[in-house]
């Protein structure tokens, strides 16, 4: 024991440690992945360890030779009903269907869903027609949690008690967690620090009634681990138990080690567990707030409990905003404030109140009544959008010089340093003003469009795409928002705070069928619309301009971007909405693009006709590569050097059409069914492109 004792006191111990994880970390990042599955075979045979019902939507976790995700589309309401009751944790499946690899973002910046599943150990997705329970749980753990989840579904008052007791987000809605992480109070939903030393606390202080204070915190031990196990098992949950462990150890064999170094210990243990927890959003907030706190707990402690908690919220925000900048693109300046009530409010109220609910189900509707407070007040701020600042997306170089000046005034007290922080973060802020930056995105969005252009400091967005629909059956209404998912936060990931213009080459819901949304969500200026008359969805999206005051205008000539123009070639009326679309033509830096919307064949004639375009650098394809579109009479004419077609993978209109591929073969030719969204940068007279293919 003495040994042991000299051993975690001393400094090179951890140093070595460290280096020990860093040599296994760089060998686990780089060895070699190969499946255990034959990924053309049909079938996988497993045990589910997690499953969450959307809807229609079942996504399973099984684990079997390998651990893989599984997407089972129900077929029928009373399917999707039936499922709980059927299937249980730990039970063993047969499911068939086909493999596929994970995908990568193909917007760039958004959430890498292969890397994601990556670091969960996951490499292979299989898309379930059908699944036939082959055997009943029988591990004791699964049997628990099982009985856990029976006992909690009974609850109006479900979602959250699973969240607060089990760790499990599976039953809250997406819109609710993204207002509470919008809102900068995200961490509250995850079990932590504070709930587990609430839970040990109570525990702690049952047992003593009956136990010596040793055996207490033993039996207080044993009784975590297994709690552990029964949750989800993320990365805070198992960083939380294993520091209270390594404490109680110290406690108990009075090793009189620091709280620093069992902290860094336990920082350690849990990446020799799994190298990837690294990339984990809430293993980044849990640790380097924890450790922030136990570095300034001598200047944290106050006698005040309200002058303490503002310490503690603002040396959280400080410490936490370049993982915020980095993963979300924007911070809450409310978080500080809000973290004043609602940390109070959870740790003394709600999380309690949801352990005695548990074991007391009669508490429901009192638990259910604070539980809306929480969520009504969540999403009351979550209205005061002025207080959300977008800086965009950040770089390794700023997080360091960002750590490094605020290290300089927490520990050195040297306040001028504050100063130069706000200075950075101001200047990142701004970074599209006092930084140029000329470039256009093809965003993919499926089978539509949508084009953003930015230009120093002004920036433009051609079309929106429609909303991605996953079934047609009637009963089936799930759908993705891709303004949502993909617009967006691609918006926010590149530091734009308004749309200066967007400009709707025409009335096609594949085109601007999110024009609504973006409008409602994001703060736009003005509006183009096509020449022609306004069909029906495009007077529902100006009764929502006339309602917000944006200006619009349609039919126009020409536009000034920055020190750009962009000419909108038109012709003459036409009877169809195609050919009505907004042709653009612009110069940006001696480049020049071309923008078709899904103008035809006889636009095209026409436009050769009336304007004088010739060697382009790029062009957007016309209609998605229709064969309506594009002529080689008018390919040869304008001479595209590069050729992007919007277009959605495997699509039931078999674009791009062959003849159209042909007329674009003297060009190189980027889709983003294949290529993702594409890049177009232009700095110092140069065109560097780039893809982000799935």
């Amino acid at each position: 024991m003495k040994r042991l004792k000299i051993l975690l006191h001393s400094n090179y111990f951890y140093i070595i440690l460290l280096v020990l994880l860093t040599i296994y970390c760089i060998y686990f990042y780089n060895r070699k992945i190969e499946n255990k599955i034959d990924i053309n075979s049909i079938n996988f045979i497993g045990i589910i360890t997690n499953y969450k019902i959307d809807k229609d939507l079942l996504t399973l976790e099984v684990k079997g030779r390998e651990k893989i995700i599984s997407y089972y589309y129900f077929k029928s309401e009373e399917e999707m009903l039936s499922f709980p009751k059927k299937f249980k944790l730990g039970d063993k499946v047969l499911l068939e269907g086909m493999f596929k690899e994970p995908s990568n973002n193909t917007v760039p910046n958004l959430f890498n869903y292969k890397k994601y599943l990556k670091y969960r150990n996951i490499y292979l997705i299989l898309n379930a027609n059908s699944i036939k329970k082959i055997g009943n749980n029988k591990n004791i753990f699964y049997k628990i949690k099982n009985h856990l989840n029976n006992h909690i579904y009974k609850y109006k008052s479900k979602a959250y008690l699973e969240t607060f007791i089990l760790g499990n987000k599976n039953m809250l809605d997406n819109g609710i967690i993204s207002n509470y992480q919008e809102n900068g109070i995200s961490h509250l939903l995850a079990i932590s620090g504070m709930h587990v030393s609430i839970l040990s606390l109570i525990i702690l202080f049952i047992l003593k009634k009956i136990f010596s204070i040793n055996k207490a915190l033993i039996t207080t031990c044993l009784f975590l681990i297994i709690y552990m196990f029964l949750t989800v098992l993320s990365p805070s949950i198992i960083r939380t138990v294993l520091l209270f462990l390594l404490i109680t150890i110290n406690k108990l064999f009075n090793l009189e080690v620091k709280t620093l170094k069992l902290f860094i210990l336990t920082f350690i243990i849990v990446l020799f567990i799994n190298p990837y927890f690294i990339y984990d959003v809430g293993f980044l907030y849990s640790f380097i707030i924890s450790l922030y706190l136990i570095l300034l707990e001598k200047k944290i402690r106050d006698n005040s409990y309200f002058k303490s908690l503002l310490k503690v919220s603002i040396i959280s925000f400080l410490v936490s905003l370049p993982i915020t900048l980095y993963f979300f693109y924007q911070v809450n300046l409310l978080s500080i404030l809000l973290n004043l009530f609602f940390v109070p409010f959870v740790s003394i109220i709600i999380f309690p109140l949801a352990l005695l609910t548990f074991f007391l189900p009669f508490l429901d509707n009192i638990f259910f009544f604070f539980i809306n407070i929480l969520e009504g007040l969540n999403n009351y701020f979550n209205n005061y959008k002025s207080f959300i600042l977008i800086f965009g997306k950040v770089n390794i170089f700023f997080i360091v010089i960002y750590y490094l000046i605020l290290n300089l005034f927490l520990f050195k007290n040297k306040k001028r340093y504050i100063f130069l922080l706000f200075i950075i973060l101001f200047v990142l802020y701004n970074q599209n003003y006092f930084f140029s930056k000329i470039y256009f995105i093809v965003i993919d969005v499926n089978q539509g469009d949508s084009i953003l252009i930015h230009s120093n400091n002004k920036t433009l967005l051609i079309d929106t795409g429609g909303k991605i629909s996953f079934n047609k059956e009637k009963w089936r209404r799930e759908n993705i928002s891709l303004t949502d998912t993909r617009i967006i936060p691609l918006l926010k990931s590149l530091g734009i705070k308004k749309l200066d213009y967007l400009v709707l080459s025409h009335g096609d819901y594949d085109h601007m069928g999110e024009a609504i949304n973006l409008v409602n969500n994001f703060k736009v200026e003005k509006v183009i619309f096509n020449c022609g008359e306004f069909n029906n969805l495009e007077k529902e999206l100006i009764k929502v301009l006339d309602k917000k005051k944006i200006k619009y205008y349609s039919c126009i000539k020409e536009l000034n971007i920055d020190n750009n123009k962009l000419y909108f070639l038109q012709t003459k009326g036409y009877d169809n909405e195609n050919d009505n679309s907004n042709v653009i033509f612009t110069e940006l830096d001696g480049y020049k693009f071309m923008f078709m919307g899904d103008a035809g064949i006889e636009k095209e004639k026409d436009i050769l006709e009336k304007y004088n375009i010739s060697n382009v650098d790029i062009l957007k394809v016309g209609h998605h590569g229709s064969k309506t579109s594009s002529g080689k009479e008018f390919i040869d004419a304008i001479n595209p050097n590069y050729s992007i077609i919007s277009v959605g993978k495997n699509n039931r209109y078999g674009h791009p059409n062959k003849e159209v591929l042909n007329n674009l073969d003297n060009s190189k030719i980027y889709r983003t069914d294949r290529d993702g969204s594409i890049m177009f940068k232009i700095k110092k007279n140069k065109l560097k492109i780039e893809t982000c293919s799935p």
